[in-house]
């Protein structure tokens, strides 16, 4: 139970107004505090982090003017075991609002089972220490570990809720460069609903009781048995560009959870393909509002090097030019 007697120099104080009287605590809440969510609200109700009164508050009670309200508007996660660690991080923009990322390979977003350390959580916690008072650490989306490219983490409340807001609101634009099994000629679009896989809880799939997926596609390069494509997400869920392109029977290259079996392969770029240890896939581009200015911000990197390594092999085994 929470110390309520102890002092918080974040708490903020408030005197419910007299012309509020009537509403439930939440709409009072929502109210005195409209650069946060009404989920996040929520939360901090939940997790007994707003008093009415001295006493931990109900979101359902009414209010009816002159009681004191105080907010500690910090989230409970970082008295989890998440340990700041010195882990080098390739930062691409940042400011008193964001950190702009590019996570190479194999590094793990968020502790979870398996991975309780050497996570981007646990090297942002030790950049910025700041970051144990915004839940997750600021991280607003993920990428899978061994997907590489841009990830934007918030760096204070208003920031992530604005961010999140953005994500939501599908105005985030996320585009990523994946090599691809077959031939393609032509873009496309996937709007194809994702969920849990019903018989391998570690898989996503395409299933009718799943999430709004949309995925657009574009060809950037065609080669013998294999396509380098410009995804575009519309949607962001977990898998989406993985499940989507194995659904068009066109799975990633490396991509050991949704390879189903042996892909149809010229004889000079079988092992090529074969031994890439790892989905060919990496997050190229990054565009969103600023959540405090309001300014358009875009960030592009290029493919890391295993990805330009891969392509390089596969032009020299099929005696192509290198590309400008």
């Amino acid at each position: 139970m929470r110390d309520y007697s102890a002092p918080v120099d974040d708490t903020i104080h408030f005197v419910v107004p007299s012309e509020y009287a009537g509403f439930r605590l939440d709409q009072a809440l929502a109210k005195l505090l409209p650069e946060y969510s009404r989920s996040r609200l929520q939360e901090w109700v939940v997790l007994e982090q707003v008093l009415l009164d001295g006493k931990p508050a109900i979101s359902k009670q009414k209010v009816w003017g002159g009681e004191t309200l105080d907010v500690l508007p910090q989230s409970q996660e970082s008295d989890q075991a998440y340990l700041p660690e010195d882990i080098p991080l390739d930062i691409v923009f940042e400011d008193d609002d964001l950190i702009v990322i590019n996570k190479p390979v194999g590094l793990v977003v968020h502790p979870g089972s398996g991975n309780w350390q050497g996570t981007l959580l646990n090297a942002l916690l030790f950049h910025s220490p700041q970051l144990s008072c915004v839940p997750r650490a600021g991280i607003v989306h993920r990428l899978d570990k061994d997907t590489s490219g841009l990830l934007v983490v918030a760096k204070n409340l208003i920031a992530q809720t604005n961010l999140v807001r953005q994500l939501q609101e599908r105005s985030v634009k996320r585009e990523y460069l994946a090599l691809v099994h077959g031939e393609l000629l032509h873009g496309g679009a996937v709007d194809e609903p994702i969920g849990r896989h019903p018989s391998n809880r570690v898989k996503m799939a395409v299933t009718e009781s799943g999430k709004e997926a949309v995925t657009h596609y574009k060809v950037e390069r065609s080669y013998p048995s294999c396509t380098l494509l410009r995804c575009a997400l519309e949607t962001g869920r977990t898998h989406q560009i993985r499940v989507h392109m194995a659904y068009l029977k066109h799975p990633l290259v490396g991509d050991s959870v949704y390879l189903n079996g042996p892909q149809k392969c010229v004889m000079q770029l079988r092992d090529i393909l074969t031994k890439f240890p790892r989905q060919a896939l990496h997050a190229t581009r990054l565009a969103l509002e600023h959540p405090v200015t309001g300014e358009m911000m875009e960030w592009h990197v290029p493919m890391p090097e295993d990805m330009l390594l891969l392509l390089k092999n596969i032009r020299s085994a099929l005696d192509e030019p290198e590309s400008d």
